[in-house]
Parts: C-alpha cells; structure tokens; sequence
C-alpha cells in the first residue's frame, strides 16, 4: 500500500513512474487559458494570508463548502480569513475521491511543503505556516515556482490592457503574460446588459453600432488592437453552440429587440449569434489565433443566489442540451466563408466527447497539425475518470499524440499544480497501454509523447516561441 499522495502518487506501473519522475515532471508549463488578473502580476501582488490566494475566487471550492453546511458568510461574505480556512479544513475530509481533496493537498505540499492531510484539527497551525512561507512569495515568484512559461489570461474586448503593456515592458519579467479575447458579452445576445455592453462598445471603438454587420467590425477592431498587444487566441463561452442559417433580416431583427432591452427569439438570436461568430473566426483565421469555444454549461442556475452574488459563483450545472448538434454545421459554416481558424473545443457534458472528436476529425487540414481538437475534460470533468475518459476518447477516435494537453482554467496563482495532476494521469495511461502490451517500450518515442503533450504542442499550436 502507497502512503498517502507520495512521490508516486496516481502511478501504477514502473513505465508510468519513469515516464513522470524522468520526463513530465521536468517540463515547463504553458497556460492558455485562465483567469488571474494581469493587474496582480503587473503588480507583483502578495497575498496577506492564504486564504486570499486559496478560497479568493474559487467557485470549485465555493460549492463544496456549501455542501458541507458552510455558512456563506465564511464562503464568499466578510468573515475572518483564518475561520474561512478553518471552515474548508473542516469539509475537505469528506471530499474522498473529489479532485479538489488532490488538488488541495498537492497545492500545500508544492507551495508550502506540507506533506500531512489537511483536517480541521492541524487547521489553525497549517495556516500559520502557509502564511509565513507566503510572505516570501509574489504573484510572479509564485509563477515562476511551478516553472511557467507562457500565460493567456481572459480579456474583455473593451479592456485597454494596460497592465498586459506594463508586464510586456518590463524587462525584469522573463513570463509570457498574453490576453486572450473573449467577446462573449457582445456574442451572447440573450444575456442582461447586452444593450449596455454594445453601447459600451461603440464607445470604445467610436463607431455608430445600430447593426448585426457593425458589432462585427466593431469586434474587428478590437481584434486588431489585441494582435497589437501579443495576443494569440480567443475564446467564446456559450451556454449552447448554435448554429443558424445566415440571414441578415433575422439577426437584425434579434439586435434591434436586444437594444430595447427585450429578449429576442431564441431563432432569430440564435442567427445573430452565429454571424457575429463566423465574422470573428473569419478574422481569427487572417490573425493565425487559434479559437476556443466553450459550450454545454447551465450558468446562473439558483437566481436567488445570482441576484446576490453574481456569476461564476458556483452556481453553474451541466446542461444536457448542449447543442452538439450544431458543432459541424458551425465549423462548416466557418470554412465556406474562407475562416475556419484553428480550433480547441470543449464541452462541458462528457456525453459528447466520441461526438466531439469526430467532429473535430471532419475539420483537419490545411497543413496544421491537430488543426480542430478536442480540449482538456473542462471543469466538472476535470477529475482522473474524466481526464482518462477525454484522453481514451482522443486516443481512439483521434490523435492523441497532437493534443495541447492541460490549462488551469482558474483563478489562483497556486492552481499549476492542476498541470501535474494531468501529467501524472496521462503518464498513468501510457504506462498501463505499454505494460499491457498495447504500445512498444520505446523509451525515445514515449518520451516524445509526453514531451509534446506536456508543453512542446502547446508552444507550437499557439505560436508563442518560448
């Protein structure tokens, strides 16, 4: 029997450990997707206790808590940060086989070299040591403790990205800290403030938008003043992917009720939606980016809480209505109109993972390789059996040797330890597919493999040289 979370933690097999300890444990990390605020970088941030850093955002840890009976007071309201603390010690016990029990214990042990489990007796003394080796960190040396490379933070398109320009001339920051464009507030058209936000974005570019066609040159615009700054990627978070036939009249239509503050009908804004899309991935494809869509989630489910709390809070679900459906005549759509860009995509419902790799199969070419992929388990599928359900789909329905691999999708400076829980069961899988016969004990070639997955398709897919 393993002692708890050692060095040989998820590896099963003598090929998974050397695989890990000989050649993913020494690769850099590349996020390209994530949520830290450029701000704090630029800065150099340093947190006052871990719970800023730990609980500060994280709407994972958020839900758990409220599992627990946790009142929100000590989740998300203004209660002491050492009870905040205490009160997730006091759950994470019961967290058996949830990621975040993992997740928690490696970012103690790789931050903080704390090695004993977290409990709501050792509570009080592990924050007083995790506070005190804390101060020595700021948020770069925290960046650079986990050996990153490169970074996509997420960007609104009206954000001016000074602190982007401040980080990129800096000469003492060797860190890659690029935006990612997210126009989701201008793309969802169905969502409270859209009239707001095109108001604001007419503001921001100084154009006249009373249009389907003018939001899409708007966001062109800011596409261009993005690729100015570095960036290499977008990103569209949708509740649903939809696709709708082109037809200026409907998305016109869909705008016009929108800009009064009503809801359109859901046909005709499902046609806005797919316009100002294709318009974006047309301009993705002159700019190289590559294109993320997210999809498949219930966003904002409790209202009474939203009301109070606001999104990304935890109160999202996976919808089961995810519009797969629409994946390939969107992508079909974004090639007869001379853009189809390269392309990670993700659903939040893992009953579309075979349906996603061929679909993704369908969109190959143009000399690129993994040209459209299948993205990391996303969120509720961020755990061992769905990373090894992702991966086993990838693996058999596509290429599992041109897969980008791992981001954190997250908040937190400390959350790069979500790369080595990939790395460790991705090398689990081999190491069982080679001493099970499946795959040659070729030391060269599985350390190719794991090289690329790790970091070198990544660097190559995105452009970012490092």
């Amino acid at each position: 029997m393993g002692k708890f979370m050692d060095q040989d933690f998820l590896l099963t097999t003598e090929t998974a450990k050397w695989l890990y300890h000989d050649v993913a444990e020494k690769m850099p990390i590349i996020d390209y997707h994530c949520h830290i605020s450029p701000k704090e970088i630029a800065e150099g941030r340093k947190f006052d206790n871990i719970t800023e850093v730990w609980l500060g955002g994280d709407h994972y840890k958020w839900r758990q808590m409220r599992f627990g009976g946790v009142p929100e007071e000590l989740i998300t309201g203004d209660g002491d940060p050492r009870e905040k603390f205490r009160a997730y010690a006091s759950i994470l016990p019961g967290l058996i086989g949830n990621p975040l029990y993992h997740w928690s214990h490696l970012e103690l042990q790789r931050v903080f070299g704390i090695h004993e489990p977290l409990t709501e007796k050792n509570a009080d003394e592990i924050y007083d040591r995790c506070n005190e080796i804390l101060a020595q960190y700021s948020a770069r040396d925290l960046m650079r403790k986990f050996h990153v490379k490169a970074l996509c933070t997420t960007d609104d398109p009206c954000d001016d990205l000074r602190w982007h320009e401040q980080i990129a001339a800096d000469e003492t920051m060797e860190i890659q800290v690029r935006p990612a464009f997210r126009p989701d507030k201008a793309v969802n058209i169905e969502k409270e403030g859209f009239a707001d936000y095109i108001r604001l974005l007419g503001e921001v570019t100084g154009k006249a938008i009373t249009c389907t066609e003018d939001v899409a040159e708007a966001l062109g615009d800011r596409i261009e003043y993005f690729d100015r700054r570095g960036c290499l990627c977008a990103d569209h978070g949708v509740d649903y992917c939809m696709y709708a036939a082109p037809d200026r009249e409907a998305a016109d239509r869909a705008f016009a009720a929108a800009m009064k503050g009503e809801i359109p009908a859901k046909a005709d804004g499902d046609v806005y939606k797919t316009m100002v899309t294709m318009a974006c991935a047309k301009k993705y494809t002159e700019k190289n980016w590559v294109m993320q869509i997210h999809f498949g989630c219930l966003r904002n489910t409790n209202k009474p809480q939203f009301a109070k709390l606001g999104p990304d809070t935890g109160y999202d679900a996976v919808n089961g209505m995810s519009g797969i459906e629409n994946v390939a005549p969107l992508l079909n759509a974004f090639a007869e109109n001379g853009g189809l860009p390269k392309m990670i995509l993700y659903s939040l419902n893992p009953n579309d993972n075979t349906a996603l790799v061929s679909i993704a199969g369908a969109f190959q070419g143009g000399g690129v390789e993994g040209r459209v992929q299948q993205g990391s388990a996303w969120w509720f599928n961020d755990n061992r059996p769905g990373m090894r359900t992702q991966m086993t789909e990838l693996a058999c329905n596509g290429r599992l040797g041109c897969f980008v691999g791992m981001l954190t999708d997250s908040r937190s400076f400390i959350s790069y330890t979500r790369h080595e829980y990939f790395r460790r069961i991705l090398c689990e899988m081999i190491g069982e597919w080679v001493e099970s016969g499946q795959y040659p004990d070729d030391r060269e070639q599985l350390t190719k493999l794991v090289e690329d997955i790790c970091f070198n398709n990544t660097n190559k897919f995105f452009g970012f040289h490092v």
